[in-house]
């Protein structure tokens, strides 16, 4: 018997040239795939952010509000805005159009530090020929001491959004995320699905009201059975030493070209704000103090409804210690009104005029 040994060279040949087709197949398989995916998200334009959009006019079909607004602030379609958190989310454009004139989006966002919303407002202003109203819902954040190292959150933040190249945003856009956002811009554009929110930015967030059960809500709302004893009121050296970064920002804000602006520091629930007398509450109140120096030097108004009132104390009024009702919102933007106009703290007590404007 002859037994014939394997060819080594030629089966060689033939494992590398099975590679090599395989190798081709792969990258030319993720070429494919890759200019598939950016055809997709360049004609679906899923964050408004890109020149052109095949999908047709932007509609918000996303959770992350940080990557949605910048769209509505270079929309051309308003002249005026609202910052802030969450506790700002409710007031209705609807609302402050008849209130102050104009066209309103609410660009609050949830969580948003005031980095965010310094810089969301300053897209706004360079995009808008003629800015008309800024409402600065004004909460904790401006008064936080890290404002200036903790400028983002882990939801991201994307400043490649805001300078003056749209199509160098591609190259943060392409992931799964953005696939998935413009198939659901191309669904809306079928009619297949819904907007997430109107593109003004208004969302109710909370639950609806006939949901509302005041026994639920008094579960979340913290109110202290003791108070502690009042730690002494600092010393002038002591208030000067305090730091707040943020309000440089706010600042520059009040120096941008906007017809108006409008500073209300947000009610939340009395068991959420600082203990009077305790450290916390003294620096809250230096900060306040802060702001209202810089609004009367600028001629801005400011309205703090984060007192004690009958919007802050009473359970009813809040879902959770930080989120009041729609109607309070609707109480606050006609309370802004009033304030605006007598420049006088109320006399139900709803708020108090730290700085009554021009």
């Amino acid at each position: 018997m002859v037994l014939i040994e394997p060819d080594s060279t030629t089966d060689g040949r033939w494992q590398g040239a099975a590679w090599s087709r395989f190798t081709r197949i792969l990258f030319g398989t993720l070429a494919v795939e890759l200019v598939g995916a950016c055809a997709l998200i360049a004609a679906a334009n899923p964050y408004g952010n890109l020149p052109v959009s095949l999908a047709g006019q932007h509609a918000i079909m996303d959770t992350n509000q940080r990557y949605q607004y910048p769209a509505i602030a270079r929309s051309g379609l308003y002249d005026s805005i609202v910052i802030g958190t969450s506790t700002s989310r409710l007031l209705r454009p609807e609302a402050l159009n008849a209130a102050f004139s104009g066209q309103f989006a609410n660009l609050a966002m949830d969580d948003s530090t005031a980095w965010e919303q310094y810089r969301l407002a300053s897209l706004f202003v360079a995009s808008v020929p003629q800015p008309r109203t800024l409402v600065v819902g004004l909460d904790h954040v401006w008064c936080r001491e890290n404002a200036g190292s903790r400028r983002t959150t882990e939801r991201g933040f994307p400043e490649w959004m805001f300078d003056n190249d749209p199509w160098n945003d591609l190259q943060w856009m392409l992931n799964l995320r953005s696939v998935e956002i413009s198939l659901r811009r191309i669904a809306y554009a079928l009619g297949l699905k819904e907007a997430r929110i109107p593109f003004n930015g208004y969302e109710v967030f909370v639950p609806p009201e006939e949901q509302y059960d005041l026994a639920k809500a008094k579960a979340k709302l913290k109110h202290p059975k003791s108070v502690a004893a009042d730690s002494p009121a600092p010393t002038l050296e002591e208030r000067a030493a305090l730091t707040f970064p943020a309000l440089e920002w706010l600042g520059e804000l009040l120096e941008q070209k906007w017809k108006r602006v409008i500073l209300v520091v947000t009610p939340i629930h009395m068991g959420a704000q600082p203990v009077a007398g305790q450290p916390a509450a003294w620096r809250e109140n230096e900060c306040k103090a802060r702001i209202a120096a810089m609004a009367e030097s600028k001629g801005v108004p400011l309205v703090d409804f984060r007192i004690r009132s009958e919007i802050t104390s009473r359970d009813e009024n809040y879902w959770d210690p930080l989120h009041y009702r729609t109607g309070i919102a609707e109480r606050i933007v006609a309370g802004l009104s009033r304030a605006l106009h007598t420049k006088v703290d109320d006399p139900g007590g709803d708020w108090r005029m730290l700085s009554g404007g021009r």
